[in-house]
């Protein structure tokens, strides 16, 4: 049963199971990418081939991040599409751990209370922005008006730390997900029409100034928009954002959902596994069903 919050979209409205997958990533040196996010995060290569590569967390059965090679590719410099991808740890622990780690590494990194949930930020070689990040027990999370409350407060650092209990990172730990991807937009109205009237994610948060964040069963948000990026779109020849996985249940949502895209008048292409359809700024979300 859906969690009383958020506003439903007027049409369809994506199964309460609905989460998150694998984002796949344009960069300049997959090798290069490949030691980065093992010795920063722990994720483990696999399905390595030439100008590929596919990262997991320990015990995960498929990869949260899938890695291109465009030899060359100029850095990420905030345009529209990838803000960043969140990576969600399954307990403040791992990500007392991770913080300890991270710290100790000498990393360059930004931190913030969202109030939800407790978030580390940093960017990979390329330039593109990852956020590390533990929830706060449902129960904690505030609302009013339907809305759930979030803000970006400083972080208690020390205490996330405590939370480790000393104990050593050794890599993200089972239970590691994608939690969420936050996009650049150029227009919340035009983001509002795509991603919730059409394609059926429930308003979460609307009060943030200059985002819009969106979910599927009662979550925080399982995708954030934003207008602080002037824009354009990223180029081809760029680190970008090539496309991110939003998983439903089996393939009669991921349908639905196409369908209820068409019928808004957007582009909704089978593809295998799923569908793929792209935001007015080009960035491309496939709709996959959990068996695939």
């Amino acid at each position: 049963m859906s969690q009383p919050n958020g506003i439903a979209p007027p049409t369809y409205r994506l199964p309460d199971a609905t989460h998150v997958g694998a984002v796949r990533l344009q960069v300049a040196n997959v090798q290069r990418s490949v030691a980065f996010y093992d010795r920063v995060f722990g994720l483990l290569a696999r399905e390595q081939d030439d100008g590929a590569a596919g990262l997991l967390a320990r015990g995960s059965p498929a990869p949260l991040i899938h890695l291109h090679e465009r030899k060359g590719a100029r850095a990420a410099q905030g345009e529209y599409g990838l803000y960043h991808f969140a990576i969600l740890l399954p307990d403040r622990a791992a990500l007392g751990r991770f913080a300890t780690h991270i710290l100790r590494a000498g990393l360059r990194v930004a931190t913030a209370d969202h109030l939800v949930s407790e978030s580390f930020y940093l960017s990979d070689p390329d330039g593109l922005g990852i956020e590390v990040y533990a929830d706060r027990p449902r129960d904690s999370w505030r609302l009013k008006d339907g809305e759930i409350a979030m803000a970006t407060d400083p972080l208690d650092i020390e205490s996330v730390i405590a939370a480790g209990d000393g104990a050593p990172w050794r890599g993200m730990p089972a239970g590691t997900r994608m939690g969420h991807i936050h996009l650049h937009v150029g227009d919340l109205a035009a983001a509002e029409a795509f991603y919730h009237r059409a394609l059926g994610l429930d308003r979460m948060v609307w009060s943030y100034p200059g985002a819009l964040f969106l979910a599927a069963g009662g979550y925080h948000h399982h995708l954030g928009t934003n207008v602080w990026s002037p824009g354009p779109a990223a180029a081809e020849d760029q680190a970008r954002l090539l496309d991110w996985e939003l998983v439903v249940p089996d393939s009669a949502a991921a349908a639905a959902a196409a369908r209820s895209l068409r019928d808004a008048g957007h582009a909704a292409d089978a593809t295998p596994g799923g569908w793929t359809a792209a935001d007015p700024w080009g960035t491309r979300v496939r709709i996959v069903a959990t068996a695939a």
